[in-house]
């Protein structure tokens, strides 16, 4: 059975408030979530640990963000010895980054303060609906990634005011 509109009035409504109170949550408790890692260093930190050595455009291509700003967060996180970087054996005018010990016991940490704060959040849930909850954010988030940005419509989505 198609969905309705009215069920994808419902979910993206949906969508945008957990969007909203994911960034209102993160600037709010950033420093309880990831101690004295920047909370960007995240989103650049876990691919290192998950894949090893990468160059700057692959991080921020998996971040979602601009060479350019990642560039200036991995400085940070260089500065502050969370990342090294090391020349490209396969081409020298180009940098490798590494995740360091300190890098890795920072995400530790960050991810162990993350799992406190979630298995609060979601005291009153049972292990169903959560693994539930995680398989349908999985699909939902492949489907987004597949469908990629919305063409442009013949006409505008938002009236013009006047």
């Amino acid at each position: 059975m198609p969905i309705t509109s009215e069920t994808i009035d419902e979910l993206t409504s949906s969508i945008s408030q957990l969007l909203r109170t994911g960034r209102h949550v993160s600037v709010r408790a950033a420093g309880h979530l990831y101690g004295e890692l920047p909370p960007f260093g995240w989103g650049l930190m876990v691919p290192l640990e998950r894949d090893g050595d990468q160059r700057c455009s692959s991080l921020a291509g998996h971040a979602g963000v601009d060479v350019s700003v990642a560039s200036r967060q991995l400085a940070v996180l260089e500065r502050l010895g969370y990342v090294e970087r090391r020349p490209d054996p396969q081409d020298g005018r180009a940098s490798l980054l590494r995740l360091t010990a300190s890098g890795a016991d920072a995400l530790a940490a960050a991810r162990a303060l993350r799992s406190d704060w979630a298995l609060t959040a979601l005291a009153g849930w049972d292990e169903a609906d959560a693994r539930q909850l995680s398989d349908l954010l999985d699909r939902l988030v492949s489907d987004l990634e597949t469908a990629g940005v919305p063409a442009p419509a013949a006409r505008s989505a938002v009236p013009t005011p006047r």
